[in-house]
């Protein structure tokens, strides 16, 4: 039988390649397992950041206290600004330590509860820090010259009087911009709404509802508020033909009215 040399190299040379493909594959495989691993871990990370700052954030604004975007002073508004734009980095960017965004976030809410304790205390630095009330319409009168340094329009002056039921300014005695940036407004006294005593009737007693089911929620803190207990709740339950689960809206106040409002199915 004619062997041949080419054939020898060729058939040799074919197996070699296909050896030397599996063998590259192997070697490659562990590397394409690691790159996984360490995106999933870098995806577990990122999550675990985002939701740590989250909280972090959460417990800012609560210590911050309870007022709206609209109700916030310039220096607390800066200061929000400020902690959501810090948040912000650390979860965008990995590579960045964790602590690089959570020392400015400590560092700015501690200044801002440094500075609300002093302006407390300090009416000049309050002043300084949240500006002072300033009157628009005095006596009737619209000062022009405050409207301008407030740099305030008389399209946004009417529209705020708007907001405020007013539709014509000659009825307005006084109008104050607040430090918060909300407009307060008096009409003339015999502009206002007559009230109860001015039309000589006697007004009876109002009584504050108390909330004792929210959402097929029970709450057993404002059930002893309102000076009732369990037993009571099944009675008025029971004269209803319901249940706390099938009760969307449950309040009582001192006058025992009660107030039941089934909740609707999905």
């Amino acid at each position: 039988m004619y062997y041949s040399p080419d054939f020898a190299q060729t058939d040799t040379g074919f197996f070699g390649f296909a050896v030397s493909g599996i063998a590259a594959k192997n070697a490659v495989q562990p590397f394409i397992e690691k790159s996984y691993e360490g995106k999933v871990k870098a995806m577990i990370l990122s999550y675990l950041r985002t939701l740590l700052l989250y909280l972090v954030l959460i417990f800012a604004v609560r210590l911050m206290g309870k007022r709206q975007i609209g109700e916030m002073e310039p220096a607390e508004f800066v200061v929000t600004m400020l902690v959501a734009n810090l948040a912000a980095i650390p979860m965008q960017d990995g590579a960045i330590p964790l602590y690089s965004g959570l020392v400015p976030i400590l560092t700015v809410l501690g200044l801002e509860l440094v500075l609300s304790g002093a302006t407390l205390r300090s009416v000049k630095l309050r002043k300084l820090l949240c500006g002072k009330p300033v009157i628009l319409i005095d006596n009737g009168k619209l000062l022009q010259d405050n409207l301008r340094n407030a740099r305030i329009t008389l399209d946004e002056l009417t529209g705020h009087l708007r907001e405020k039921d007013v539709l014509d300014i000659q009825t307005v005695q006084f109008a104050i911009l607040e430090t918060n940036g909300n407009l307060s407004v008096f009409p003339y006294p015999k502009e206002k709404p007559a009230s109860a005593k001015d039309a000589g009737v006697q007004a009876g007693k109002q009584y504050l509802p108390v909330t004792i089911v929210e959402d097929t929620y029970l709450s057993k803190e404002n059930l002893l508020r309102a000076g009732k207990d369990e037993t009571w709740l099944k009675k008025v339950l029971a004269e209803r033909n319901t249940d706390v689960m099938s009760t969307y809206l449950l309040t009582v106040d001192a006058s025992d009215q009660v107030l039941w409002l089934g909740k609707e199915k999905a």
